[in-house]
C-alpha cells in the first residue's frame, strides 16, 4: 500500500455494510482498536435509500501506512462489511 500522504494526517474511512443494529457500534469499535482517539463527533452514519445498507464514515488521525493497512484488514474481516474505502 503506497500512499501520497504526509503523516500524521486526518484520514476519512467509509465503511459500507449490511444495515444491522450493531453495525455502527462494531465498526467504530474496530476502528478505535487502531485509532483510539476517535470520538463520536468524527463518526457519521447514513442509510441507503431502501434501508438495506448503512455507510459509516469515520475520520481518524492516521499515523502511517501500517496503521491504515491493519485497520482496513480488520474491517474487511467483519462479515457484514461489504466495502471499505
Amino acid at each position: 500500500m503506497t500512499t501520497k500522504f504526509d503523516f500524521p494526517c486526518d484520514y476519512p474511512i467509509k465503511i459500507v455494510g449490511d444495515n444491522e443494529a450493531a453495525f455502527r457500534d462494531t465498526v467504530v469499535a474496530l476502528t478505535r482498536a487502531h485509532a483510539p482517539e476517535v470520538t463520536d463527533a468524527q463518526v457519521s452514519v447514513r442509510e441507503s435509500r431502501r434501508g438495506n445498507y448503512c455507510s459509516v464514515t469515520i475520520t481518524i488521525r492516521a499515523t502511517g501506512e501500517a496503521q491504515l493497512k491493519a485497520l482496513h484488514e480488520s474491517l474487511k474481516r467483519y462479515s457484514p462489511v461489504r466495502l471499505v474505502l
